[in-house]
């Protein structure tokens, strides 16, 4: 007999029951995709999960896809897949109604997200975060982001004490009995060289604008909130919100109308089709870097990705400007 349950008590209690088992970066993915979900269930009215169905899982399926790449659906999907599993275990939904969702099949380059920052959007926004947000926790966290290529996990992980102005750089720490691991552990730690006018932002941030809250284990944290160290959803709802072109060129390139656009909305953000996450900053510095004539091997050590992954995944150069980068060193031969 099932047990009436909503599904944002489901989604609490299965997220409590995976905290031991999932990296907390993995573990707000996941909250992150099911809140999609919840959200769904509130516009629909759907209360309980016992009654859950196939039908409103396609609806959802459909409402879910808009503006999105099949990469993204097929993690929101599979993600909801273990989820309602979790709910028939505990007799709060239909048996095997997780089987009646249907994820896409990505076949050749399709395991590829291909959301980038291009470069000519990266310059509007700094234009914008000079002018009027100089030295705040996005201006920092989009500088940081971009100038390195590090990943949002990492960037969150970095006390005030691991960063050297002096010097400028750095040090990226995997802390793994604390609440900031690093997503290749051990492999992940580095030092990373910040340009100078990073370093001046850095230093006006902490001057003027940080809030020196210490986060549960006493460290203070370079991007904290009145609460603490800030979680991965706050850096990335920052990124969100600033790749709006709305936000930095006062106008939308997609015919809305911004004051009633839903995606001015507090929470959806990332429902505007320009905005990107985080993820997107660091495929667009890979590949600026590429561009820039910087070699494979040191893009490789500073931004902690493989030679393989980084082709793979990152590169995102097309054939001519590949050819125009080998021309460039031949040219000296």
């Amino acid at each position: 007999m099932l047990e009436s349950i909503t599904p944002e008590e489901a989604v609490e209690a299965y997220l409590k029951e995976r905290e031991s088992e999932l990296l907390e970066s993995s573990l707000q993915n996941q909250g992150y995709r099911l809140g999609q979900f919840v959200e769904w269930c509130e516009e629909v009215g759907l209360e309980d999960m016992n009654n859950i169905t196939g039908r409103k899982l396609h609806d959802y399926k459909m409402w879910r896809s808009e503006g999105i790449k099949p990469i993204t659906l097929k993690s929101q999907l599979d993600t909801l897949r273990m989820f309602l599993r979790f709910c028939e275990r505990i007799e709060a939904a239909p048996k095997h109604v997780h089987e009646r969702v249907s994820s896409p099949t990505i076949t050749g380059n399709g395991d590829q997200n291909d959301d980038i920052l291009k470069p000519e959007a990266v310059d509007q926004i700094f234009a914008y975060l000079e002018k009027w947000e100089y030295a705040s926790f996005r201006h920092v966290a989009f500088y940081l982001l971009w100038h390195t290529g590090m990943r949002s996990g990492s960037a969150r992980a970095i006390d005030v004490d691991d960063y050297n102005s002096e010097e400028g750089y750095v040090e990226i720490k995997h802390r793994p009995d604390t609440e900031t691991p690093l997503k290749n552990k051990e492999h992940g730690e580095r030092h990373v060289n910040l340009n100078r006018e990073l370093c001046d932002v850095i230093d006006d941030f902490l001057k003027f604008n940080h809030k020196k809250v210490a986060d549960d284990y006493g460290r203070m944290p370079l991007f904290c909130t009145s609460r603490g160290r800030a979680a991965l959803s706050t850096i990335r709802r920052g990124v969100y919100q600033l790749t709006r072109p709305c936000v930095y060129t006062d106008k939308c390139p997609h015919d809305r109308v911004i004051e009633d656009c839903e995606a001015t909305k507090k929470d959806h953000e990332s429902k505007c089709p320009s905005s990107v996450a985080p993820h997107a900053i660091r495929r667009g510095a890979i590949t600026y870097h590429l561009n820039s004539g910087v070699p494979k091997e040191i893009v490789s050590d500073r931004m902690n990705v493989s030679d393989e992954v980084l082709e793979k995944h990152y590169d995102e150069r097309t054939a001519g400007e590949r050819r125009s980068q080998r021309q460039s060193y031949l040219d000296h031969i």
